[in-house]
């Protein structure tokens, strides 16, 4: 059996850590009435990049598996109807 090479690290583009890190700021001084600077806005931004996105990856993975399955049961009970009586 082959074996599966493994993923590499999950890294978003520039313009996507920008846009998160701008709503981290945004978050922080609209709850907690505080300013971050930029250096704990990218700290943060690839904290989420680093430990938060495989667990969003492998939660879709789930969810596509699990559609995948039910659609291929939808499929075989599509499949037997249209099955003929023989009498």
């Amino acid at each position: 059996m082959r074996r599966r090479d493994t993923l590499p690290q999950i890294k978003l583009s520039d313009t996507q850590k920008e846009k998160l890190a701008a709503q981290i700021k945004a978050f922080y001084l609209d709850t907690r009435g505080e300013e971050i600077g930029m250096i704990e806005q990218m700290q943060l931004t690839e904290l989420f990049e680093q430990k938060l996105a495989p667990i969003i990856y492998n939660k879709a993975l789930d969810d596509a598996k699990r559609w995948f399955a039910q659609m291929m049961d939808n499929i075989d009970s599509d499949y037997y109807a249209l099955y003929k009586n023989e009498d």
